[in-house]
């Protein structure tokens, strides 16, 4: 059975220019990608107020949602329809070469671009709440209160489309001149993986309360909602 034929570019703007080889298109690689990463950067594509913030992400489909509060300047620019650039980079190794110039990271980025338009239907903004939650860790919505009304009023969720979207990813070991590998200096990855610690728990939480296994079996590589 043949592979299929790679995705193409969603559109000019989303076409990697500089190593091209390292572009992906399909939409798997891409929300992967999303829903794995634990934070995204926000900014505008062109405006007179120039701004990157990092806020917490999730996928429902084809819709990303992103969280904030109605305070922010950048969200409250982004609602009325400025054109949005939505970046998520996730480092899987440090590439380590026998020259400095030929250092890297393994890494996975996806970005996305289109407009933003602010969540004010209370169905769809319950939805995206529990799905901005269970981003996080997966499973922990249906174990806390959910938001009242207050709290929705005191949030900002924004949606966009993944219409125009696309991957960049980088694997495999160091890449260096022929010359250099008869060097005798150590070369390979070194693998920094997002590993959670023991979980500590809040100090007015009863001592009896057992750790729940959603906190337990936390795994960012677990985290696709299509799977």
């Amino acid at each position: 059975m043949s592979s299929p034929e790679p995705a193409s570019p969603a559109s000019p703007r989303t076409t990697d220019m500089r190593l091209r080889e390292r572009g992906r298109y399909e939409r798997r690689t891409i929300t992967e990608i999303l829903d794995e990463g634990l934070i995204c950067h926000v900014g505008f594509i062109d405006s007179e107020h120039p701004f990157v913030i990092p806020t917490i992400h999730a996928r429902l489909d084809d819709t990303l949602y992103l969280h904030g509060s109605p305070g922010s300047r950048t969200l409250g620019l982004l609602k009325k329809g400025a054109r949005a650039c939505v970046t998520v980079t996730i480092v899987d190794a440090l590439v380590l070469a026998r020259s400095a110039f030929h250092h890297s990271m393994n890494y996975r980025s996806a970005v996305v671009l289109g407009e933003l338009r602010e969540v004010t239907d209370r169905d769809e903004k319950m939805l995206a709440s529990k799905a901005l939650t269970d981003h996080v860790v997966p499973g922990r919505w249906d174990e806390i209160r959910w938001p009242n009304d207050d709290e929705l009023r005191k949030t900002t969720i924004l949606a966009m489309s993944l219409d125009e979207a696309s991957a960049k990813v980088r694997t495999g070991p160091p890449v260096d001149d022929e010359e250099d590998y008869e060097l005798p200096i150590w070369a390979g990855l070194l693998p920094v993986p997002v590993t959670p610690g023991a979980p500590e728990p809040d100090p007015r939480l009863p001592a009896s309360s057992p750790v729940p296994d959603h906190v337990t079996s936390w795994d960012r590589q677990n985290v696709h909602p299509d799977d």
